[in-house]
């Protein structure tokens, strides 16, 4: 796996791996350039649009495992622990916690708003049944005590809007100009 520890190494995964959909009608870099643009649009502080802009850069992590030969089973992979962890060489929890969160936020909506299921893609459809399908009461309870849960729901709602293949596509030109604003 990458040692994610400068910003030419983020931006050297998303060239190397960037272009892959993951069942998605948009690719990584346009995803990821999407959600970060909605995220700026809403207002959202910093960390927010970093979170936005990287929170799926597990699934290239993901993508570089089986590349290398390392055999991926037919389950949930967890590419929001896997990109959170390699992100945070980089980046405090403001930004990796969102990111480790947001597939759980997807869980919790599904739970509390009878409404958000039905508003998911088919691809964030069928992937909710690997990651444990909607939360019991008891998880939500206890997603709602985890600190940052309202960044990471904000972030899902963003992760939920990020797949528009009527726009433009995004390019690494566009990912890195949004991944240096939010450093500096």
């Amino acid at each position: 796996m990458s040692t994610l520890s400068t910003l030419d190494d983020i931006v050297s995964l998303y060239e190397k791996f960037g272009h892959n959909t993951y069942d998605e009608a948009v690719t990584q870099v346009t995803h990821g350039v999407q959600c970060a643009q909605c995220a700026v649009r809403d207002g959202a502080p910093v960390h927010l649009v970093l979170a936005a802009l990287l929170h799926d850069i597990g699934h290239l992590l993901e993508i570089e495992q089986r590349q290398s030969g390392i055999p991926v089973r037919d389950e949930d992979m967890r590419h929001q622990d896997k990109g959170a962890d390699a992100l945070a060489s980089l980046f405090g929890p403001k930004v990796t916690a969102p990111v480790r969160m947001h597939v759980e936020a997807k869980r919790y909506l599904c739970a509390v708003d009878e409404d958000y299921e039905s508003g998911l893609s088919p691809a964030s459809i069928a992937s909710l049944v690997l990651q444990g399908g909607p939360m019991s009461i008891e998880e939500s309870a206890s997603f709602r005590t985890q600190p940052g849960w309202e960044d990471a729901i904000r972030l899902r709602r963003w992760d939920d809007e990020g797949k528009d293949d009527g726009q433009p596509s995004a390019t690494l030109a566009d990912l890195r100009r949004l991944l240096e604003a939010g450093v500096r």
